[in-house]
């Protein structure tokens, strides 16, 4: 792999900025670089703002709408988005299903949702994690029962993240009880409208109940053309959508942004004092997340350079899993230790808009605490990272 951008891709990149900084709300970007909360109106704003540019399915083939960039325009895109403080892109329709639609869905199928993803028309949401079935997601319980043209679903999924904004929910259900565990499962598509859904809260860590919740099913009709692909060989499409999320989860250009949020921080004149950045055992330790993120970045090139060329990237998916969250939580936590006794007390009423600091608070650190609680399941969610070491170990090592 030629390290060193083409002057194509370098003038591609300088489109890029040039289009986020004139087209990005100021608003939103501003809630972006200050660890605020972003609501419905946020996200789908800058997906649709994308979506008319035609950039909105960067991650698509033309064939079905998509821009068709190569693996590097991608990365780059992220990345320019990402360091302007751009919304992240709400990845259960554009990341996760769609794909999974593209190459396991009928025609009807693709026709009827993918236009409607892809203009951010129609709010996506998962169904995996149940209350006794996270990691291990093959011992999933939630019944599909055929009954004529229709099944019957009845259970429970947790963990679902903004499901109360969602029109859909993309669901791993047993629809064969007597078979083992991977083979019983089919992978249906559920409107949230549908008479049965309940949509309950959690409350997280930081306080915050607007994230994540459990959503009960009961007695929930789902017409049978609802099922991707065959009935109970879900398992087979649930393992293709966790390769892409597991991708996504890596959020190199995210890192970059808290990286330079970190060493500014750390440059901060302190009465009496240098700068954190002037201790040299401190300035390692930033180097050192410096230097695993650059060959984080190496890496995930690699994978979407393979995914491109339609090769298998499972073991590498999960190794980007690892050290892309790995390297999130060492940021947090190292930037907490930067910002001292300005991070120490956790305001929740720091996340919100409008919020006005003690002037002895810089407004930059008001929201660390809450992003370093935060950033504590990013290693459990979409398959622990003991569960990715399983399966490197699995596929790699043969063990």
């Amino acid at each position: 792999m030629d390290l060193n951008f083409t002057a194509e891709e370098q003038a591609f990149r300088e489109e890029v900025r040039q289009f986020v900084r004139a087209n990005l709300p100021a608003r939103i970007s501003e809630k972006v670089l200050h660890g605020k909360p972003l609501g419905k109106e946020d996200l789908e704003g800058w997906q649709r703002i994308l979506h008319k540019k035609g950039w909105a399915g960067f991650t698509w083939p033309r064939e079905f709408g998509g821009t068709g960039w190569s693996a590097v325009q991608r990365h780059i895109f992220e990345e320019e988005c990402s360091a302007a403080g751009a919304p992240p892109i709400v990845a259960f329709g554009l990341l996760m299903v769609a794909p999974v639609i593209m190459a396991f869905g009928s025609p009807a199928q693709q026709e009827r949702f993918l236009p409607r993803i892809l203009a951010s028309e129609d709010w996506w949401c998962q169904g995996y994690s149940e209350p006794g079935s996270g990691s291990d997601l093959a011992s999933l319980q939630t019944r599909a029962e055929r009954q004529g043209d229709h099944y019957v679903v009845n259970g429970v999924k947790t963990w679902n993240t903004l499901g109360q904004y969602a029109d859909w929910i993309f669901c791993l259900v047993r629809t064969k009880p007597d078979a083992r565990p991977q083979a019983g499962i089919s992978f249906l598509l559920i409107d949230m409208k549908s008479p049965g859904i309940t949509v309950r809260p959690i409350r997280m860590l930081d306080g915050r109940d607007d994230e994540v919740n459990e959503v009960w099913l009961e007695n929930v009709q789902v017409p049978v053309e609802n099922l991707i692909g065959e009935e109970n060989k879900g398992w087979t499409y649930a393992k293709y959508l966790l390769s892409h999320e597991r991708t996504n989860i890596a959020e190199v250009g995210r890192s970059k942004r808290q990286l330079l949020r970190l060493k500014q921080i750390a440059a901060e004149q302190r009465a009496g004092a240098q700068p954190l950045l002037a201790d040299p055992r401190f300035r390692d330790k930033i180097a050192q997340i410096e230097i695993d993120l650059m060959a984080l970045e190496i890496t995930c090139l690699r994978v979407l350079a393979a995914e491109a060329q339609k090769k298998g990237a499972a073991p590498e998916a999960s190794l980007l899993k690892i050290r892309g969250t790995e390297i999130r939580q060492a940021i947090s936590e190292l930037t907490l230790l930067a910002a001292g006794h300005h991070a120490s007390p956790y305001l929740p009423e720091a996340l919100e808009d409008g919020y006005s600091p003690d002037p002895l608070l810089p407004e930059a650190h008001a929201s660390l605490a809450g992003t370093y609680f935060n950033d504590r399941k990013v290693s459990i969610y979409g398959g622990s990272n003991e569960i990715q070491r399983n399966i490197i170990a699995q596929m790699i090592l043969g063990l």
